[in-house]
């Protein structure tokens, strides 16, 4: 099965699984499992980090490798997942959120998240 990582879910599993749900960590510890990350999670963690909220530079001079290492997927943009993320109701205004909600329901993947915000777009939220 394929899931969409959220950014903080990312996070959590590099440096603090314990802050994982028991269903995602099952999710992502299943060798069966697909993991997708999408290209707005370096982007987001880049803006973060030199906003001052995060600190994840070194993560982020290294992401390819990172990701490659964990066996996780980078999942490009499309045109078609800008302009629907443009035009989602407005539940929620973090544009990098408003881009994984039509990235997961674009390809109907289901996106391994605590952020509740998600369900009001349909999207297939894992967590619990």
């Amino acid at each position: 099965m394929k899931y969409l990582l959220d950014s903080h879910t990312l996070l959590w599993t590099l440096d603090s699984p314990s802050k994982l749900s028991r269903l995602a960590r099952q999710v992502i510890d299943d060798r069966a499992s697909t993991l997708f990350v999408s290209i707005a999670t370096p982007w987001e963690l880049a803006i973060k980090t030199n906003s001052g909220r995060l600190d994840v530079r070194e993560l982020l001079t290294a992401f390819d490798r990172s990701l490659s290492f964990a066996g996780y997927q980078l999942l490009e943009t499309t045109v078609t997942q800008v302009v629907r993320a443009g035009l989602l109701p407005l539940h929620h205004r973090d544009p990098f959120d408003r881009l994984l909600a039509a990235q997961a329901l674009e390809l109907d993947l289901p996106l391994l998240s605590s952020d509740r915000i998600f369900d009001l777009y349909g999207v297939t939220r894992i967590w619990n």
